[in-house]
């Protein structure tokens, strides 16, 4: 341990309640996806509060759709190396006018608030802490850097191209999502995630007077889902699951037209690049029917690779170190986090608040986690120790 990571503060030393209302301010500047005016407006607030600090921002401009995205970066002094980058969203899946049905409230230990746990608490922490690191003049052992998207509930396509350039120069990547399980614990695998569409397209006709004229796109449909569900027993790392079916127009009429709409989740790339292709290539049971398929993966595997051990090691050391409890899970979800992960760097996903309700009128943080994660973001940002560990360089 040298000089520097002496003086590393423990949970103890930060205001819980000050960063609750710092967070707070987040969530009460509503920012769903689809809408870019709202999302440009919490990124304005974000600038603002780091207006007169030595840290440079690059602005984004939204597209597509979707909102801008900020990037964040602190190299006092020249300080060269590559940086250690923090990702996180500041969108959400609720609508603008929740906080009207759904304001703000506390009840004990536990705060309720729409996005609060997916992920404003945890993007304001990462932010926070790179503000509170310039203010205070500190010289980390690299640069920082840290990324706001406004995407990622919709799957990060406007954003993905810069999420792996950053990644691509950096580290190692923190990504505080929320957390799960026990306080400490911090997600060192994801699965990867693959959407489809298949639709049929038969023939229509009259279900009482010509039935045998017709060709059923539902009855093609029906036997697709039971063999695609099915996967999910006789494949032991990845599962499946049908989740929406469209088709047909009346009761007494065969249906030209079905749909459906396939979730997959995979362990690892071989699996995942292997499943495409059997999802891809499937052919109609009747001939008389037409299947177009179409999809891949969204986001790739997030595996539990030498250089994501060598951090989760390293993140025990250094939360011992503090004082803090730590332990690590794998999630079905997925995260930007899967992006970085696959271009084989160490990272660390779930370094957000606990609470739960991810997406449900339930979702909440606990107010006891805010300190003890800021002390961990602190540390991972200004331990030399922590970083020597973690980079191979």
């Amino acid at each position: 341990m040298n000089a520097q990571d002496r003086r590393l503060p423990r949970a103890a030393d930060f205001d819980a309640e000050e960063l609750l209302a710092g967070i707070v301010s987040w969530v009460e500047m509503e920012t769903p996806s689809e809408r870019p005016d709202l999302i440009d407006r919490l990124l304005d607030h974000v600038e603002a509060r780091f207006t007169g600090l030595p840290v440079s921002m690059r602005r984004i401009p939204g597209r597509d759709g979707c909102g801008g995205q900020l990037v964040l970066t602190y190299a006092p002094g020249g300080l060269n190396g590559k940086p250690a980058l923090l990702m996180g969203h500041i969108d959400t899946v609720w609508a603008a006018g929740t906080l009207a049905q759904r304001p703000v409230r506390r009840e004990g230990d536990r705060v309720f608030g729409p996005g609060i746990y997916d992920m404003k608490a945890g993007s304001y922490l990462a932010a926070e802490s790179l503000r509170r690191i310039a203010a205070a003049g500190l010289v980390p052992p690299r640069p920082i850097v840290v990324f706001l998207n406004s995407d990622e509930e919709i799957g990060s396509g406007t954003s993905r191209e810069t999420i792996e350039e950053l990644s691509g120069g950096a580290a190692f990547v923190m990504v505080p999502e929320p957390a799960f399980e026990a306080p400490g614990t911090v997600v060192t695998m994801r699965k990867g995630w693959g959407r489809f569409t298949l639709k049929a397209f038969g023939r229509s006709s009259h279900a009482g007077g010509n039935l045998s004229d017709g060709r059923s796109a539902i009855r093609e449909i029906a036997r697709h889902i039971l063999d695609i569900e099915g996967l999910t027993e006789k494949e032991p790392h990845a599962t499946f699951n049908v989740g929406t079916v469209k088709g047909g127009t009346r009761p007494n009429v065969v249906p030209a037209e079905a749909v459906i709409e396939i979730d997959m989740r995979a362990d690892d790339l071989a699996t995942a690049n292997r499943l495409v292709t059997t999802i891809l290539a499937r052919r109609p049971y009747d001939p008389d029917i037409r299947l177009e398929v179409t999809g891949g993966i969204n986001r790739p595997p997030f595996e539990r690779s030498p250089a994501v051990a060598r951090m989760y090691a390293a993140t025990v050391d250094l939360a011992r170190e503090l004082d803090l409890p730590m332990a690590e899970t794998r999630r079905g979800g997925v995260s930007d986090g899967n992006f970085s992960a696959a271009l084989g760097l160490p990272v660390i996903d779930g370094l957000g608040c606990n609470g739960g309700g991810a997406h449900a009128i339930d979702e909440h943080i606990l107010v006891s986690t805010i300190a003890p994660r800021a002390a961990l973001f602190h540390g991972m940002l200004m331990s030399r120790d922590f970083q020597d560990k973690v980079v191979a360089e």
